[in-house]
């Protein structure tokens, strides 16, 4: 299992003892589950906590240029969004709004490095309760401002009819199932990589966990398409392709924003875009989606 590392090998691997390891573990948070009275390391897990506590990120060359009419997002990617992007340029003609889809983590690291003017983002922090804060603490120098874009519905999406019976989680590990993955950069990822382990199944071994694909879409056309069965998605995309959906938990997507780049023109017309009829309307042609809090700062908040 070239994807579980041994104590020897994680200490080989981050470059400590292996009694610095056990301190790690208890001390630090270094993911590690014990089998048969031996300590093991899903390698996937040891990169992400190893780049999650990474600091002194080297500084970029130069900010953002002033705002000129591109308006720049990037991070997680979504289809309300792309159809707010859409209204957007339509509505906003003298401006451009172009998106990155990086990922959530990405779009982060994309705003910390001046490379974006918004990153959406949906990454659940640990205890289950709370999105987002945890990560861009410790992604950005300084705190930035949350807006609400929306709450959407996070599954599993399975074909048509659900021909396997999937009912959670647990059943992924059906013998004979295949999955099909997003990045390790992504909220969708953390979310399944979190709902797996509390359900004592072991990611890595299931068939398929390692192919991973860009988009929510990309995973519903590879169950559509009989690719895969199973994969991590949101309802929305399940009533695009007709595809049937096991429900996770709903979860607040939002837009983070650097002060300095908060009341740039661009900024301010898609925020404002939000609250707008014509921006529920959007919303009600897909499934999977509460607008009710859309456009509302989430941070900093009257008592921050």
């Amino acid at each position: 299992m070239d994807y579980m590392l041994s104590t020897k090998e994680v200490a080989r691997f981050i470059g400590v003892n292996e009694k610095m390891v056990y301190t790690l573990v208890a001390e630090k948070g270094l993911p590690a589950t014990k089998i048969t009275g031996k300590w093991l390391f899903p390698r996937h897990l040891v990169e992400q906590w190893i780049e999650a506590n990474t600091i002194n990120y080297p500084e970029p060359r130069k900010d953002l240029p002033p705002y000129e009419g591109i308006l720049i997002v990037a991070g997680s990617n979504d289809p309300l969004l792309e159809k707010a992007i859409n209204l957007f340029n339509r509505t906003h003609p003298e401006h451009v709004a172009v998106f990155g889809n990086l990922g959530s983590l990405g779009g982060l690291r994309a705003l910390r490095r001046h490379m974006c003017h918004m990153a959406s983002s949906h990454l659940l922090q640990e205890g289950d309760g709370e999105y987002n804060f945890d990560f861009a603490a410790r992604e950005l120098e300084h705190a930035p401002a949350v807006i609400n874009f929306c709450r959407r519905e996070q599954g599993i999406l399975v074909a048509a009819g659900n021909p396997h019976g999937i009912a959670s989680v647990v059943d992924l590990a059906t013998p004979g199932l295949r999955i099909v993955n997003r990045p390790n950069t992504t909220g969708t990822r953390l979310l399944l990589d979190r709902e797996l382990e509390k359900a004592g199944v072991d990611g890595p071994s299931l068939a398929g966990y390692h192919r991973e694909v860009a988009r929510h879409l990309d995973v519903g056309l590879e169950v559509a398409a009989g690719r895969a069965d199973a994969g991590p998605g949101i309802r929305a995309v399940a009533g695009m392709l007709g595809l049937d959906f096991i429900p996770l938990r709903w979860e607040r997507y939002d837009l983070l924003v650097t002060k300095e780049r908060f009341f740039d023109p661009g900024v301010q017309l898609f925020l404002g875009l939000l609250t707008e009829k014509t921006f529920r309307e959007l919303a009600d042609t897909l499934e999977g989606y509460d607008v009710r809090s859309s456009g509302k700062m989430v941070f900093p908040t009257e008592n921050a």
